[in-house]
């Protein structure tokens, strides 16, 4: 029996928490994630305009702003205390003139495009009261063909997994990353959860699989029904 859900607040705007999350070490997963976008979208337009959903101290903003340099991308989160560190990782990478942080809440953010290319969106889902807010703000900004890829947690089948992803992943962590952590993984969502979600809203087009022993992903471009 899969154990049950256990939702955590939806916004990480503690200025310790903050902090931890920027300073940390999340080369890892965030590696993953921008290896995972390359593998699904070999055909990516060489310019365009992608939306960067939860994007934290904006680390894949960064980075895949730097992989396609003449994308832009803006980065939303609803933390103030995150975005604090997001800009500043933009100004250190010399990318305030691609890459927008900007603070919004979904379902009601409202972004300075009509459209986007591309839409990245890593860790967000599990903290949303409604997880179907985060898939309406998709369909709501996706281009016709976006590319879409979303990355979250993977709940684990019982707590003694839980307490081991914990030990594996976050040993040597600060205590409140390693409290977040366990939290967000009670609070993340199963393979099938995930795919009633699509299915609900007719995205059933995208595809969603597990990517390490903690993570899935959800991928495909978005087909307005």
């Amino acid at each position: 029996m899969t154990m049950d859900r256990v939702p955590e607040p939806e916004l990480m705007d503690e200025a310790e928490q903050a902090r931890a999350y920027a300073e940390a070490d999340f080369s890892e997963p965030n590696t993953l994630f921008l290896d995972l976008f390359r593998t699904h979208f070999t055909d990516l337009a060489e310019q365009g305009a992608a939306l960067d959903l939860g994007c934290g101290p904006a680390d894949i903003s960064v980075r895949f702003a730097a992989e396609h340099p003449r994308w832009t991308v803006d980065a939303v989160d609803g933390a103030e205390n995150m975005l604090v560190f997001a800009r500043d990782a933009v100004v250190a990478a010399g990318l305030e003139d691609r890459v927008r942080p900007l603070q919004g809440f979904l379902p009601s953010a409202a972004f300075p495009r009509a459209s986007y290319e591309a839409i990245l969106c890593n860790s967000l889902l599990h903290h949303l009261n409604d997880p179907l807010d985060l898939w309406r703000t998709i369909m709501a900004a996706a281009a016709p063909g976006a590319a879409v890829l979303v990355m979250d947690l993977l709940r684990p089948m019982n707590e003694r997994e839980v307490d081991h992803l914990v030990a594996t992943h976050a040993a040597d962590a600060p205590l409140v990353l390693q409290r977040d952590f366990r939290c967000s993984l009670f609070a993340a969502y199963r393979e099938q959860e995930v795919r009633d979600q699509l299915n609900s809203l007719g995205l059933s087009n995208l595809s969603v699989s597990p990517v390490s022993d903690r993570h899935l992903a959800v991928a495909g471009r978005f087909l307005p029904g």
